[in-house]
């Protein structure tokens, strides 16, 4: 088993697939895969590649092993060290693609069916294709969602809210302030009233943190900024959630625009006694698939090395993750209707 994870490891990540780019990997995958047993569909999406959703047996399964095709860029070439493999994917997400593709062709082989394999475009961006997919979706009970986790089963991750700042003034000559209004130091003034907000403690989650990205003003150096810009991106808990757009927009005063543009939930997630279970705060696919029955949340691989320059993940973590996502199959195979 360990030669045909490394040797399907290293050809999937031998493609790029940053997001907006899956085109390939789905056709590298629909010609690959479809030969275990599979029905291979495409559920089409305007203007882009498209998910893969491989079924074993039901046209509609009522357990799903699900994870993403894209990753972040920039784009960074497979190297095999011993027994890991480096580059973009390893861990987030095509050692979960490699990892669930290993569970299904051995649970088909056992005799099982019902089950499928979906994969999804844009996760690393918008989640589009899980959104596409949670309308199109019949019958599933269980959705099982590969991320990184450190095969532990997930309890609850942190929610996202995600806002657009403007901070508006008008330009002058630099040499001159005082006749102008200048938008970075209206920013400034903004972080620093949310760097004194306070926001509840949560019991499981812990704390709500934000990150601040995309910050930006186009001005000349000898010209007051009129306009400065930036994104602040919160991880909300379940204490927070419906507190952060209320707090955030009694910061603002004349000088700063705010508008937010995504929202989702924190959420718990499904867990089962016998499986080691923790906490995690990154964004999942998970928070777009409402109508697709109980969520749960596991994968090979660590999230700390995941989206940096040295990913990577242990091919014996990804045989560990093999035998305990059919343990987790068999206990919800048990479970379904």
């Amino acid at each position: 088993m360990k030669k045909f994870i490394k040797t399907l490891l290293l050809q999937l990540m031998a493609i790029d697939s940053t997001t907006g780019k899956e085109s390939s990997l789905v056709e590298f995958i629909c010609k690959k895969f479809q030969y275990a047993g599979a029905n291979v569909t495409i559920q089409s999406i305007p203007n882009e590649s498209g998910n893969v959703f491989l079924k074993w047996g039901d046209a509609h399964p009522n357990i799903i092993f699900c994870t993403h095709l894209d990753t972040v860029f920039p784009y960074i070439a497979p190297i095999e060290r011993l027994d890991s493999v480096w580059g973009r994917g390893a861990c987030d997400a095509k050692g979960q693609i490699v990892t669930m593709y290993t569970v299904c062709t051995q649970l088909f082989n056992e005799g099982y069916t019902n089950f499928g394999l979906l994969l999804l475009i844009n996760e690393e961006s918008n989640s589009l294709g899980a959104k596409i997919a949670n309308e199109l979706i019949n019958n599933c009970q269980f959705m099982i969602i590969g991320e990184p986790t450190s095969n532990k089963l997930i309890k609850a991750a942190n929610g996202v809210i995600l806002f657009d700042v403007i901070a508006i003034g008008k330009s002058v000559h630099s040499g001159y302030p005082e006749y102008g209004s200048n938008a970075i130091n209206h920013l400034q003034q903004f972080f620093n009233k949310l760097t004194n907000t306070d926001f509840p403690y949560d019991k499981i989650l812990g704390k709500t943190t934000y990150n601040i990205g995309e910050l930006h003003s186009i001005n000349s150096v000898n010209v007051i900024s009129d306009k400065a810009v930036c994104k602040i991106l919160f991880r909300s808990t379940f204490a927070s959630h419906d507190l952060i757009e209320k707090k955030i927009l009694s910061l603002v005063d004349e000088n700063i625009n705010i508008s937010m543009i995504n929202k989702s939930s924190p959420i718990n997630f499904f867990t089962l006694p016998e499986f080691e279970t923790d906490i995690v705060h990154f964004g999942s696919d998970a928070a777009s698939f409402t109508k697709c029955g109980t969520r749960l949340l596991f994968g090979p691989g660590s999230i700390l090395s995941a989206h940096s320059n040295e990913e990577k993940i242990e091919i014996s973590d990804i045989e560990t993750a093999v035998k305990k996502l059919k343990l987790l199959y068999y206990r919800l195979r048990g479970l379904v209707c």
